[in-house]
């Protein structure tokens, strides 16, 4: 079993919820994310979600579309993810997930990327456009350098197209909330339920949910669906953003208290 489903198991056996930060590699700077990532394994956290700056991040709203342009206009592209990498994960207890959409991965090379990113300490993939017919091929690669390949379902996928990744997914299974791309939301799809009993009546694989969640109530009242892991990504990288810095507390004590806040609300 690899290290990002071990860890999901785990949380399982003990009738608790993972909590994953995502946050885009860059913003607001490298010295804040390498802050972050410090910050976030000093609390506890398991796995951390590290995105890359990327261009036509179509799957993204516009809080984290924006924090990849700042990164991208930094210079922030794969070199300086895995600088990184290269500067952290040494001295990081809680285990990396790396999030790219897949065009930056077939400029690089796609077995290329897969190394780097194993070589520096990295555990797990994700990709959420990555084409259906390359999944038997990326799943080989991540296999051999040891990167577990986490596969997206999304709530309108078909029953055909569920089964199929279902059967694939090396281990775990990343849900995405709702339709649509990421941000805060007041509301989560409660009509999941349906999903999650085909995902369980059909394999024991492990399931990580995401888009949307931005409150410790969201959380809380998700994490009682036998869910095996949330990710935040929108939520957290607001509070990066220089409008929410003021003279009286920084970013990172306030990422810190709603990480805490989050963390507070369900069983981790």
């Amino acid at each position: 079993m690899n290290i990002i489903s071990k860890i999901l198991s785990n949380k399982r056996s003990n009738n608790s919820c993972a909590l994953i930060p995502f946050i885009i590699a860059g913003y607001p700077s490298i010295d804040t994310t390498i802050q972050i990532l410090h910050l976030l394994d000093n609390k506890g956290v398991d796995i951390i979600e590290l995105g890359i700056p990327y261009s036509d991040a179509l799957a993204d709203g516009p809080i984290i579309q924006n924090a990849s342009k700042v990164a991208l206009n930094q210079g922030v592209y794969i070199d300086q993810v895995l600088s990184i990498l290269k500067q952290t994960t040494y001295a990081l207890k809680a285990s990396v997930v790396i999030f790219s959409y897949y065009n930056p991965v077939l400029v690089r090379g796609v077995e290329k990327f897969i190394n780097e990113i194993s070589s520096l300490g990295a555990k797990g993939l994700i990709i959420p456009d990555l084409p259906m017919e390359e999944t038997n091929y990326l799943i080989s690669l991540c296999t051999y350098y040891k990167i577990e390949l986490i596969l997206f379902i999304a709530p309108t996928s078909s029953k055909a197209r569920i089964n199929k990744i279902l059967s694939k997914a090396p281990g775990c299974l990343y849900i995405v909330s709702r339709t649509g791309v990421t941000g805060i939301k007041s509301s989560v799809n409660f009509n999941l339920s349906i999903l999650f009993q085909h995902i369980k009546l059909t394999t024991n694989k492990l399931i990580m949910l995401g888009f949307g969640i931005s409150s410790a109530k969201q959380a809380s009242t998700i994490c009682k669906w036998d869910i095996d892991a949330i990710v935040i990504g929108t939520a957290f990288i607001q509070l990066l953003s220089d409008d929410n810095c003021d003279t009286n507390i920084n970013r990172l004590d306030k990422f810190g208290i709603f990480f805490d806040d989050i963390k507070a609300s369900i069983k981790v």
